[in-house]
């Protein structure tokens, strides 16, 4: 079974090492020892987490409901518009999305830079990679 050190459980999961501590202090996420002393957490345990802590984002934001699965709440990072269409990129964790839109739509969502905003992602191919 895969182990992650405190570290590499926060990066996976979109948060800062100290806020994985809290977490792993507060008995949320469960860790282990290794032999040289190290806090590790069980490859399961931060995927769980994850879950549960996604589903958790959506009641306590008042976002509205919906059927898209692949949600990724962030902050706009930037937004570039072009005669016809337009470009957004939002900062979700440590995961960049890039939105090409119509300019129309962009000028009525009206997102501006440091915005909260959620990207919703559907795709008829997706290729997963692992370390």
């Amino acid at each position: 079974m895969q182990s992650y050190t405190i570290g590499q459980a926060a990066r996976l999961l979109g948060v800062g090492p100290d806020t994985a501590r809290r977490w792993a202090d507060a008995g949320r996420v469960v860790t282990h020892r290794d032999q040289v002393g190290r806090r590790l957490i069980n490859g399961r345990d931060p995927a769980a987490f994850s879950v549960e802590v996604g589903q958790g984002a959506h009641a306590e934001d008042g976002e509205r409901y919906t059927s898209a699965r692949n949600a990724f709440p962030g902050v706009v990072t930037a937004v570039r518009l072009g005669d016809v269409s337009a470009q957004v990129d939002i900062q979700a964790g440590p995961h960049r999305l890039v939105a090409l839109l119509t300019r129309e739509a962009v000028e009525e969502l009206g997102p501006e830079v440091g915005m909260r905003a959620t990207a919703r992602v559907k795709s008829t191919s997706v290729h997963i990679d692992h370390a």
